[in-house]
């Protein structure tokens, strides 16, 4: 069973096992307007978690995407590659960007559960 974490970012992770799927949430991606352009990770890569990871452009700003926690790439979402809009079609779905290989399994309690996010951001209006 997978569980969806998020950060005062706005990044989410869903994960299952020792793998880790990142993406911008559905408030990030109706902030930013339409996405024109992301930037993935090289597979490989070590991330480390609040530091950059990807970028996301959209009509009206270019945006860092900070990796939500600690570890290695192991995929990334080719297809934001020819179809960027896909992150406000399906932000938290078909828009993920990147898997990751979970460095350390403790910092996902640093992150918010879907109800803290949710008051999280009815905060910020």
């Amino acid at each position: 069973m997978s569980e969806v974490r998020f950060t005062k970012e706005h990044e989410w992770v869903r994960f299952e096992g020792d793998i880790a799927t990142v993406g911008i949430t559905h408030y990030a991606q109706e902030q930013l307007g339409d996405v024109v352009y992301v930037e993935l990770p090289e597979p490989g890569r070590k991330v480390e978690m609040g530091k950059d990871m990807a970028v996301v452009e959209s009509v009206k700003a270019a945006s860092e995407v900070y990796a939500p926690i600690s570890g290695e790439v192991v995929e990334v979402n080719a297809d934001l590659t020819a179809s960027p809009a896909t992150v406000n079609e399906d932000a938290e779905g078909k828009g993920w960007f990147a898997r990751l290989k979970i460095a350390n399994r403790s910092e996902l309690d640093r992150l918010m559960s879907a109800a803290d996010y949710k008051s999280y951001c009815e905060g910020l209006h």
